[in-house]
């Protein structure tokens, strides 16, 4: 009977710890900045229309040899913290990979840093306009 009460006494214990760690993730998660996202069509859209709006190209030297977006800056995103001093905080900057994810930790460390920042949804996987080499 002892053994059957402590064993149920520390399963409470168990699933109030772990009740606690969930409510801790998403607080942690609400806590995180959300990153605007843009898709490529209205990434082509913005860029006619608004000249405030700098598209960054986050890929390694080798990729980005392969084509990138006409007038994109290309800033590796190891050298994003570098980087950083140069860039007019007045601009609209949106990041691209290859696929997005690189993108939006460049987009989430210029946001911390006080930038204005989106990241394109899907990289240059799913970009279907003109590129330059």
């Amino acid at each position: 009977m002892v053994q059957l009460s402590c064993a149920i006494y520390l399963q409470d214990i168990l699933e109030v710890r772990m009740i606690k760690l969930e409510e801790t993730r998403i607080e942690r998660m609400n806590e995180m900045p959300q990153i605007n996202e843009i898709l490529p069509n209205e990434l082509q859209q913005l860029v006619k229309e608004d000249k405030n709006v700098v598209i960054v190209d986050v890929r390694e030297d080798d990729e980005v040899a392969q084509g990138m977006i006409k007038d994109a800056k290309h800033i590796p995103l190891h050298k994003i913290p570098h980087s950083i001093n140069n860039l007019d905080k007045d601009k609209h900057y949106v990041l691209v990979c290859r696929s997005g994810g690189r993108s939006m930790k460049a987009a989430t460390f210029m946001d911390e840093h006080g930038f204005k920042v989106s990241n394109m949804t899907g990289g240059m996987l799913n970009w279907d306009d003109e590129i330059v080499l």
